[in-house]
């Protein structure tokens, strides 16, 4: 299933520009594309935390989400905890890193690793 910013459907994950911007430099330094792979799985004091990983391609089940020719996978377990979130990047005084604004997440840990839902 593929998604676009062009043409999202209600309820699936987004990437923001500078998500889009950050993995577009990512697979020109890399000479290659590299897809933003998200996951949710258990752990972290909170009961659930995201696992990110650069990968050059998606596993046959997962969402390809697309903005601006840069592309982010989800497992299909995931999605159903990641419905309406926002997939940034940040890079401030705190360091450079993607974020997943997640409107279903009721509670985060302290240090920001994990959260409820």
């Amino acid at each position: 299933m593929t998604a676009t910013a062009e043409t999202p459907e209600d309820g699936l994950p987004t990437l923001t520009d500078a998500a889009a911007e950050r993995l577009k430099a990512l697979s020109k330094k890399a000479g290659e594309r590299q897809i933003l792979r998200l996951s949710v799985i258990g752990g972290g004091c909170s009961g659930f935390q995201y696992e990110m990983a650069l990968v050059t391609s998606p596993k046959p089940e997962d969402l390809i989400i697309t903005h601006q020719d840069a592309q982010a996978a989800i497992d299909p377990i995931s999605l159903e905890f990641l419905k309406d979130s926002v997939i940034d990047f940040v890079d401030d005084i705190g360091g450079a890193e993607f974020k997943i604004d997640n409107p279903n997440a009721v509670a985060n840990c302290g240090c920001g690793v994990s959260f409820t839902i």
